[in-house]
């Protein structure tokens, strides 16, 4: 028999799947529209009432319910079909922000409805976020579900490059009222994708819900590489919000005014998608040896911060910090895809999110109240130290050295 009989068939790449490509499909019109709403929200709050503590309490009502129900929703995403959980959310978040796009269009809006409107939008994104490793582990063969992963971080990366500029065009032309019917029109045609889709599943024993949260919690606690990683994960959440609490202040007094932070947003985006480009195409042997390491170079960009380094050191080295992320979060999700069980996957990623961003009111709240007492060089270098030192101290965990 000739080699070329005997050789495998070649892996098809998982785009050129149905299942997948509906999903990812859903995914990239979702997250286009989401990527819109961070500017044309406040915008549209501070424009409505002129007060940035109306806009605090906004984002609070949608950062709360979110936080406290991502546990609810890992339960109900591994007891129930993923794919009908995903699509309720996706109705329930349409509905949200049409709500808010009726009040703007409307020209009177009300704060009580918009901050209603935020908190129903949290909550749903507390049961949809679970759902988003068992759907792609669902659609795609397991050979080829690292390219599933660096395809859907490619995606989103791509729609932060381009979310801000589509705000910008839609808040300039049309009103910020807009840019939320566009996100509710996205919800809408990501379900009915959704809604043709077929996800293989595993059945999973019905107990009690607090006994599924426990279970949920061991297989958390029983790998050293993951729960040591959340808690470097969790401190780079933590370094981000004092970065992105006190980066605007230093850019507008000491680096050449707002367009220097707007860059280094953008240029940050950038980064971001070059990450996850390269997670398509480079293979560690140790990949969450490798991707922590890469996550520590998001002390670089605060500790320059911190020494008043010029402009163009500052923004490349949040470019180069970004990368990182956007290299881990592909790796990071294929490996926890392969090795934790299908049936329980879904709670162990809602406590990884839950442990994520719990550390960011943390930073918002201590960032501002430490630069007031000492300086911003205080608080900068300190996150600097968190987020360095817990990525780089990864690498003493047996677990995280194994290749894998």
């Amino acid at each position: 028999m000739s080699p070329a009989a005997t050789a495998p068939p070649a892996v098809r790449h998982p785009l050129r799947t149905r299942p997948f490509r509906l999903l990812f499909a859903g995914r990239v019109l979702s997250l286009t529209g989401d990527a819109v709403i961070p500017a044309a929200l406040a915008l549209a709050v501070l424009e409505a009432t002129g007060s940035t503590g109306a806009l605090a309490l906004v984002l609070a009502c949608a950062m709360v319910p979110k936080l406290v129900l991502l546990p609810v929703g890992g339960v109900l995403a591994d007891r129930f079909d993923a794919r009908t959980i995903a699509l309720a959310m996706d109705l329930v978040r349409c509905a949200a922000q049409l709500l808010v796009g009726a009040q703007l269009l409307g020209g009177s809006p009300t704060l009580w409805l918009i901050a209603a409107a935020s908190a129903a939008g949290g909550a749903a994104g507390a049961f949809a976020v679970p759902t988003a490793s068992p759907l792609v582990k669902g659609t795609v063969a397991p050979e080829v579900l690292a390219r599933a992963n660096a395809a859907m971080g490619i995606a989103s990366s791509a729609t932060r490059v381009a979310g801000p500029a589509l705000a910008g065009a839609l808040v300039l032309t049309v009103g910020p009222g807009w840019a939320f019917v566009l996100d509710a029109v996205s919800f809408a045609v990501s379900a009915a994708l959704l809604a043709a889709l077929r996800v293989e599943r595993v059945p999973v024993p019905r107990r009690s819900f607090v006994a599924d949260l426990r279970e949920g919690w061991r297989e958390v606690r029983s790998r050293d590489w993951y729960w040591t990683s959340l808690v470097a994960h969790s401190a780079w959440n933590g370094a981000a919000a004092v970065l992105m609490t006190l980066g605007p202040a230093i850019a507008v007094d000491r680096l050449g005014g707002p367009g220097t932070w707007v860059l280094l947003l953008q240029v940050g985006a950038v980064g971001l998608l070059a990450g996850s480009v390269v997670a398509d195409r480079l293979k560690p042997s140790r990949p969450v040896l490798t991707a922590n390491l890469a996550l520590a170079s998001y002390a670089l960009p605060l500790l320059l911060l911190a020494a008043g380094a010029p402009a163009w050191a500052v923004i490349g080295a949040y470019g180069l910090a970004q990368a990182g992320l956007g290299f881990l979060s592909p790796v990071w999700d294929t490996v926890v895809q392969r090795a934790v069980p299908e049936q329980v996957l879904a709670r162990v990623v809602s406590y990884d999110w839950l442990l994520s961003l719990a550390a960011m009111p943390v930073g918002y709240t201590l960032a501002p109240l430490a630069a007031d007492a000492w300086g911003p060089g205080v608080p900068l270098v300190t996150a600097a130290v968190l987020v360095g030192g817990c990525c780089l101290a990864t690498a003493l965990v047996p677990g995280v050295r194994r290749p894998r």
